[in-house]
């Protein structure tokens, strides 16, 4: 029967019995329980420590999150899987800088480009641009695809649209 402490001595314990199993133990581990702080033995503690279930549960997360988003990028066609290149010639903001640009710009670009009757491919080959770095404008990446200020420069004109903050 599982022993529960109430922070007292009292009980008939001898003080190095797991409180939640009752298992003798000479290295306990304080554990957060349910809102209690307990003293428990390492088998209690992998399966019932509150803060230790949490932080492997946020760690999974973190890279289910990362490799869903690889996934994304691998299928559109915007990431092979090879970063050599970004590794090899790095970035050079300085040349084309991107503009702040304003909330939604992705859906206002994508709009935009289908109210003008055109497919992307036709578009990103009529400004002589990569229709990955269109693609990555249209899903709201354009800082993350590394997509110059002169791109944005080239849609909010053939399309009418204002997509950098004044």
């Amino acid at each position: 029967m599982a022993k529960y402490s109430t922070g007292g001595s009292s009980g008939g314990g001898s003080g190095d019995s797991c409180e939640l199993c009752g298992k003798s133990s000479d290295s306990l581990t304080a554990a957060n329980v349910a809102g209690a702080q307990l003293q428990v033995c390492s088998d209690c503690a992998s399966s019932h420590n509150d803060n230790a279930q949490t932080q492997t549960s946020t760690d999974d997360d973190r890279e289910r999150k990362r490799k869903a988003a690889q996934n994304t990028a691998k299928a559109s066609g915007v990431y092979d899987g090879d970063s050599s290149h970004w590794e090899e010639e790095g970035t050079d903001y300085d040349d084309d800088p991107l503009p702040y640009l304003v909330s939604g710009y992705g859906e206002t670009v994508e709009a935009a480009r289908r109210d003008a009757g055109l497919q992307r491919d036709e578009l990103a080959e009529e400004l002589d641009v990569s229709e990955n770095d269109l693609l990555a404008v249209e899903q709201g990446r354009a800082n993350q695809a590394n997509v110059g200020g002169s791109l944005v420069e080239a849609l909010e004109d053939r399309l009418d649209v204002q997509l950098a903050e004044e």
